[in-house]
This record gives structure tokens, sequence and C-alpha cells, in this order.
């Protein structure tokens, strides 16, 4: 008799992976979704007793009410159920809240796990099913209640002392704020020390290069201000002054590759090479990794899981890039031994891969049409870090020519790449120059001509706000949070108006910045790197059964609570006071926030006076009705400056007109498709600055770079401003054009 064929259920996080596995395990499946987690502490409540060693408790989230009803009834209709959530603590805990509402007995249910979505991977993870891992299980709710306690305990607390400003406390997220909160105080106390260099431009025959004063009388330079450089100057233009190569040292170095992308390195490279936020690289990146449709071969999941930090990858996927790398670009370009990597740090998940390309002959050109453009991005610097990782060191040539001039030594130096290595698939930094300076042919010995000295003066900056990348790479560095929860950690901070972004970086609020305070003053520990670091480490110890979960719980509730306590009865009223004075009244202004999260200051008197003035992006007030020379275009009347949720406006004084106008702010630069309008600053719905014509809607021209008046000698169209961390260039408009140069300094 014929074996009956088994019905088998597969239950995954996300529907976009039920297209990919079902292609993989074919008809006698059934691939359901629990759209995330399905179950959660009930509202309004702790949700655990602490009284019975902290016995939580779960009810089905609302809104997955007809999900569980739909996974019973299949589930209760299949021989087995796999439960094929996502490879870590945050899947480990779906998969068991799954387990619990479906009503079969424990032979029929299995977890299996995969760290990419392949054949191989899906087939070998179904063939070496497991039970659930209850102590990953335990660890993520140990996270989970020392989350709920924090922000329900401390939260009622700031509520009640910050009235009007919707707070809430965080466990990892507060200490996030403090990071940038501290970095905003060091900005501030800062002090700015002024230094000077001197470079000289020199002459061997017609060739000119340029060498940086390395040391004056045997000594490092340290010039301190414009007398001293002065004085140099001035000692090297002296007529009888020689220039003379005094040596010549060449060194010959290797350049490593580095190892491939986690979750805080790729989050990074998307920042600063892709111009990504944290969140979106990962939302590019879950898709890429539940599988893309890409033409007959139907849905693919093309990398690796991606919340990792572990920088290990397969024996497989080792093999599958020497391959291709030997075949695409020759037997030099790999090394003689295979790139292995080690993460260093503590605590890594090690049996996780590094993020990869899941195929490594699906290059990034052989997919394109089928990827968006953000796809075809990430997808490609993935793809790139990781087959550089497995290719063979760069190879580069640095030479130094020292330079005497009497009691100054200048220094020149270049370096060259002799052999490319990874180079060819993947640069570090794509804006690194081959060269670094143009050096003609010299011999030691040989005469120089001074053709001018160039003094410049600088100052010391402070250190540079926090980016969403940078501030990941401290949470990383403190081990704090991981890598499922930096994303979220950093939308939180921002959703919550405490942090804002200014080109790009994140500054703390005045919301953000009193809240830090008071945290810092009334719950040192919750706000301590290492305390929160050290409970991520007794986290760990929890999923490797080194520690019971409740014991570290009841280690941090008495204290907590105590702390807690103590806050209650000692915090005052806090008020986040300005300096404006109310033009109604003459009361102190303070900062509050509408129930839309916006600020602005209200009279400290409300409900008495209830004068209200909007802030600007720098936090300050706006001043309202101000005069201007503008008449009306209706009624001749003056006009006064106002200023509303999009921006500055002019509006009639004529209370029987009150014709408003927008207050256009220009560039300066004509239109180059009409040749009528100008190029004026716009925003767009979701509050970015673009530029567009004035004379929109006849005509459509729009850039997301400021234009200069300045046309490209090699084209002849408009070039425009393109400012990165890295540099400040024009560059031409025309996207065919690759025209580029370097700003002047203003």
């Amino acid at each position: 008799m014929a074996k009956k064929k088994e019905n088998i259920l597969v239950i995954v996080e996300s529907p976009a992976k039920s297209k990919t596995i079902k292609k993989i395990l074919g008809s006698s499946y059934d691939i359901e979704a629990s759209y995330g987690h399905i179950r959660d502490f009930p509202p309004k409540v702790l949700g655990f007793d602490v009284q019975h060693d902290f016995k939580p408790t779960f009810e089905v989230i609302p809104e997955k009410k007809a999900v569980v009803k739909k996974l019973n009834e299949l589930a209760k209709k299949a021989d087995k159920v796999y439960l094929a959530s996502d490879p870590d603590r945050e899947g480990e805990a779906i998969a068991w809240h799954v387990r619990q509402v479906i009503d079969v007995p424990d032979d029929k249910v299995f977890r299996i796990e995969f760290n990419e979505i392949t054949p191989k991977a899906v087939t070998y993870a179904v063939e070496h099913s497991r039970q659930i891992d209850m102590q990953r299980v335990k660890a993520q709710q140990t996270r989970q209640i020392l989350d709920r306690l924090v922000g329900y305990k401390i939260s009622p607390v700031l509520w009640e002392k910050m009235r009007n400003y919707h707070l809430s406390a965080g466990r990892v997220q507060s200490v996030a704020l403090k990071m940038i909160c501290d970095r905003e105080e060091e900005i501030k106390a800062f002090t700015p020390v002024e230094y000077w260099t001197i470079s000289a431009d020199l002459l061997k025959d017609k060739s000119k290069f340029t060498a940086e004063l390395s040391k004056y009388k045997n000594e490092k330079t340290d010039i301190k201000n414009e007398d001293e450089a002065n004085k140099i100057v001035q000692y090297l233009k002296e007529k009888d002054r020689e220039f003379q190569v005094s040596k010549i040292s060449t060194r010959n170095t290797q350049r490593k590759p580095t190892a491939p992308f986690i979750t805080s390195t790729l989050q990074r490279a998307a920042s600063s090479k892709l111009g990504y936020g944290v969140s979106k690289t990962m939302q590019i990146a879950q898709k890429l990794y539940e599988g893309i449709d890409i033409g007959t071969d139907g849905p693919v999941g093309l990398i690796t899981y991606m919340r990792t930090d572990s920088v290990r990858i397969s024996d497989d996927a080792q093999a599958a890039a020497k391959d291709f790398i030997t075949e695409t670009y020759g037997d030099k370009y790999y090394p003689k031994t295979p790139n292995n990597y080690v993460k260093k740090s503590k605590n890594v998940q090690d049996a996780h891969e590094a993020i990869r390309p899941s195929y490594v002959d699906k290059t990034p050109e052989s997919i394109k049409s089928y990827l968006t453009n953000e796809q075809y991005q990430l997808y490609k610097l993935i793809w790139s870090k990781f087959v550089a990782s497995q290719m063979e060191s760069a190879s580069v040539k640095n030479t130094t020519v020292d330079i005497e001039a009497g009691d100054c030594l200048f220094k020149a130096g270049v370096s060259k790449i002799t052999f490319d290595g990874y180079l060819k698939v993947y640069n570090e930094d794509e804006e690194e120059k081959e060269i670094t300076s143009k050096i003609p042919d010299l011999k030691e010995g040989d005469s120089l001509k001074l053709k001018e000295v160039l003094p410049k003066q600088h100052f010391t900056s402070p250190p540079p706000r926090f980016t969403e990348a940078s501030l990941v790479k401290a949470l990383e560095e403190h081990g704090i949070g991981r890598p499922s929860t930096y994303a979220p950690i950093i939308s939180k901070i921002q959703q919550k108006n405490y942090v804002e972004k200014i080109d790009k970086a994140l500054a703390p609020t005045m919301l953000g910045m009193t809240l830090c305070k008071q945290l810092v003053e009334y719950f040192k520990d919750i706000m301590n790197y290492k305390f929160t670091a050290t409970m991520e480490t007794k986290l760990d110890d929890i999923a490797e059964n080194k520690l019971q979960w409740n014991e570290v719980l009841k280690e941090f509730y008495t204290p907590f609570i105590d702390t807690v306590a103590s806050a209650k009865q000692n915090m005052g009223k806090v008020l986040i006071e300005s300096d404006t004075i109310c033009p109604n009244c003459g009361s102190k202004m303070v900062v509050r926030t509408s129930r839309f999260g916006t600020q602005f200051l209200g009279c400290s008197r409300y409900p008495e006076c209830k004068t209200m003035l909007p802030l600007n992006s720098d936090g300050q007030p706006v001043v309202q009705n101000q005069e201007t020379d503008e008449k009306c275009e209706k009624c001749s009347s003056s006009m006064i400056q106002k200023t509303g949720p999009y921006g500055p406006y002019l509006e009639c004084t004529n209370p029987e007109c009150k014709h408003r106008k927008r207050i256009i702010k220009s560039t300066g630069v004509k239109c180059p498709k009409c040749a009528k309008g100008e190029i004026v600053f716009k925003k767009s719905k979701y509050g970015k600055v673009f530029f567009g014509c004035s004379e929109y809607p006849d005509c459509d021209f729009v850039s997301w770079y400021e234009p200069v008046n300045e046309k490209c000698p090699e084209c002849g169209s408009i070039l425009v401003k393109k400012i990165t961390k890295k540099s400040k260039k024009l560059a031409c408009s025309n996207k065919d054009c690759k025209f580029s140069k370097d700003m002047e300094e203003e």
C-alpha cells in the first residue's frame, strides 16, 4: 500500500517569506504567517506576578485573534507543524507563543531555524528539527519584563513631575539618549585651540609638488599662532635658503580586506555610502532576506539573516566564494589560505553567520532589473563586501621624501597600488585617492626651487554629534543593546521628540536634555552605561543556561523599586524654562509639547495666560507679527510676518482683507530649464528640503542639491553643491556627466 502523503504546516513570521519557502518545500507544505508576535502582556498592567517568581501572563493581541484562529484550524489538519520564525531570541519567543495557542499534541510540533532561505538551508533545517529552546525564550521574556518594569514604574513619576510633556522612560533608549546628551555637553564645553601648518610648493625642473613641514629645529612642529608661523615663513624665504632632497624611503605594505558585514557595520556602511538611516537599512535588508521574485527563478532569498553580530561564514559559502573569485578575476585574486575572521567582543552569537549573499553567483548586475534601486544598492554593498572579504590583500608601495631647508624638514609622500586585490571589488573609502600627491622623479641630493610658502590657520574641532550609524557603533562598543534592538532604540528616541535630526546628525531637544538630567539624577543605575551592558551580559547568560532568569529579576527588582520610591518623593516639579518672556504678561515662557508631539513655548501662568509661541528647527521662538516693508498686492495695506505649521508667511494687516502669501527663499540662480523663474528652496510633505523653479507648475525643474551660478565646463549644465561628511564638491547636475571639483572654502 502506498504511503499516505503527509500534510505539513510551516508557520513563519512574515508572509513575505511564504512564497520563497513554498517554492523550496513544495506543494505538500502549507506556509502560513503569524505576522510577528501574536501574544503580549495585558495592556495597562505589569503583566507578571512579582510575588510568584515574576510569572508572566500573556494575552492574544486583539488584532491577532483571527490569525490565531486560522493557525489553529490549519494545525489541527496537519500531520506536522514546523515553527520557522527568525533564528534569534525574538524568533524563538514568537515560536513559543505560537506553540501555546495551537491546540495540537507536542509530538506534532517542531522548531526549525535557518540563517538563509536557500534549498540547502531550509531542507537541512527540516531534517534537523528540534524542540523550542526555552532558555532563549526565558532570556527574551526577561528582557521584556525588565523593559516593562522600567517603563511602567518610571514613566508615572515623570508624568507627575513633568506634566504636559508626554514622557516615558525606556531601559535602553534612555541610555542612548544619555549618550547623545553627553556628547552635546562636550560640544558646548569645547574650547577651540588655534594651530598652524606650513606647506611649500616646490619645483623640480618644471614639475611642481607640495611638501608639508614636519620638523623645525629637530622638534615636531607645534605652531600655536600666526607670529610663530610668520617667523618660520620668513626664515624659509631667505635668499640663500636651499631646499634639498635628503632621503627617499620606500616601503611596501599589504592592505588586508575586512570581515563581511554584521548588523552594526552594515548600518554604518549604508549610512556613509548610501545615506540610508538605520531603520531604512533594516527594512530593505529584511526584504532581501525574505525573498525577491527574480523572474523565472521565482522568489529567492538573496541574503542571510541580517540581525547578527557574528563574522563567521559557512564552509559552503567560503567554497562558493573561492570558485567565483578564481573564475571571475583569476587565481591571483584568491589568497593562499582562506580568509577567516573572528569577532573578539564577548557574547557573539556565533551560531549565526555574517551578512552575506545567499548565492554569490547572483551578482548585483545580473538581478538589477528585478530590484528597486534601494534594494539593488544595498544588495550590491552586501555582495561586494562579502566577495572582497574572501579576496587577496592589496599591495601598496609607499614612498616618502625628506626635504631639508636649513632648520626645517619637509616631507612629501605618495602611495601607489601595485596590486589591487580586494580593492577590485570593494573599497572601504570610495573617495580615497590612489595617489595622495604627485611627486616628480627625485633622487637624494636633488636641489629644489621654492615657489611658494603656504601657512594655514586651523582650529581644533569639537567631537561631532552622533549620526544614527555612529550611535550604533557607540552602543556596540559599550555592549548596550543587540543587533535586533539598534533600529528600534534609535527610532523610539526620535518618535518621542527627545532627539531630532539636524543635518543628518542627532541632537537632543530641550525636552530630551531636561528628561536626561532628571533620569541621571534620580535613576543613576538605569542611566549607567556599565550597568546596562552588564544586564545585556546577564541576558546572554540566561540564554546559555548560566543564570536563572527569575534570580536576575529578583536581584534587579528590590533596589530598583527603592530608587523609584525615592525619586517620587524627592523629584520636584519640572518645567523646561526658556529665556523668552511672555509678550502679554511678562512671565517666563516654558517649553510644552502638543498632543501631536511638536514643541512650542507656552506661558508659565497658563491657564490664566494662554499665550503660545512656535519654535523653529533650532529650538528658538519664532517672532510673530513682525513688521515688514511689504505691501499687500490686493489692498496695498502693510503686511506682517507670521509663522504657521508650513513655515513663515506674510499676512495683510487689513482685517477686511487678511490676504496671505508664502515667503519664498531664493537661491539667486536662474532656472536652467525655463530661463524665466529662479530656483527657490522648497519642502516636501515629509519636511525634506529640495530646490525647484519659482514658475511651477509651468516649469517642473527640481533638484535635491542646491544649484550655484556656475556651469559645467564639460557639458554646460548647471553645477550643484554635493556636501558629505568627507567632502564638499561642486558637481554637474547632468546625471550622464561625471564632472566634479572641490568647493572653495568660504
